[in-house]
């Protein structure tokens, strides 16, 4: 069964709207016009990764046994990964730096109806068409939607695997339809929040700062950052803030982050729709739990996703 691009967007997670190229390729945006034309005229890096596919997911229930698609990758950063899962278990990766840039990836699956999860890399743009079956599907039921605003680490940039980010790994458990705005070099501007016409998240995830936290104006930044956050949402819908996470690249600065999480936890303890989770807590303070003692590798994200669910239940978010 070969599904149409329209078919296929009702079983392709992640994206605010889509786009279809003249040769027939599916692409999904995360971010609105208004917003992309901000960042490329702001910072080109910010450009660049607002377009990546950012671990989007094509989710669906079947007892097919065989799953293929043409994909083409038009930018690429790191070597990241294209991956299937069954039943929340990753069964097959296709590593960007192993196959050709535009191609078609087949894999077998098991018999047996089960759920099936196809991960699109964080740090690089993927288009997609010719989605195909070999039985019938149905699509997954999912919970709250939210609005994961954040930098490198919510984009997916350390475990160098599309399933293992953080927000894959907390949302295996917590099943939420997710808008992923992580963007790599990403700090607290307020000039990117605009209201998305047709969007309304049932909460928001906002996990910034770490890029900006020696910087003399900061907390002016923040404050005003959840000003305009405020004001396009409102103080009804819950907001959870995970301040920055430890650094191992800068010891020394260490006691000026720590400075910095107090001030946005003063911040937004203003407003009665926030809760705040200590990025300090969610990773070990070690080497082997980061690619470069900043983003966390696969062991570090896999720690970091599970106490992060476990805060949010604790927490009540």
């Amino acid at each position: 069964m070969k599904l149409t691009n329209e078919e296929l967007k009702k079983i392709y997670c992640g994206a605010l709207y889509f786009e279809e190229t003249v040769d027939g390729y599916l692409k999904a945006n995360q971010y609105t016009k208004p917003q992309m034309d901000y960042f490329e005229k702001a910072f080109l890096m910010w450009f660049e990764r607002c377009d990546a596919s950012s671990a989007k997911t094509i989710e669906f229930k079947t007892d097919a046994t065989k799953v293929s698609f043409d994909y083409k990758i038009i930018w690429k950063s790191s070597e990241d990964s294209i991956e299937l899962a069954i039943d929340g278990l990753a069964t097959q990766i296709a590593y960007l730096k192993d196959i050709d840039m535009e191609g078609t990836i087949s894999w077998d699956m098991p018999k047996g109806q089960k759920n099936v999860t196809i991960y699109l890399p964080c740090d690089a743009t993927i288009l997609i068409r010719n989605f195909e079956i070999d039985s019938s599907y149905e699509t997954v039921q999912k919970n709250e939607k939210v609005l994961w605003l954040g930098d490198s680490i919510t984009q997916g940039y350390g475990p160098l695997r599309s399933y293992q980010t953080y927000v894959s790994v907390a949302n295996r458990i917590l099943n939420y339809d997710i808008l992923n705005q992580g963007i790599g070099g990403y700090i607290y501007d307020k000039n990117s929040l605009v209201k998305m016409d047709g969007y309304n998240p049932d909460k928001i995830i906002v996990a910034l700062g770490t890029n900006q936290y020696g910087d003399e104006n900061g907390t002016q930044v923040v404050s005003e950052y959840y000003e305009t956050l405020i004001g396009i949402y409102g103080e009804d819908i819950p907001i959870l803030v995970i301040t920055p996470l430890w650094r191992g690249d800068n010891l020394e600065g260490v006691p000026t982050l720590e400075k910095f999480c107090a001030a946005i936890r003063e911040i937004v303890g203003k407003y009665k729709n926030i809760k705040v989770v200590d990025g300090f807590k969610m990773v070990p303070h070690l080497g082997e739990y980061f690619i470069d003692n900043l983003h966390p590798n696969g062991l570090g994200t896999e720690v970091y996703g599970r106490n992060l669910v476990e805060e949010i239940r604790r927490i009540g978010f």
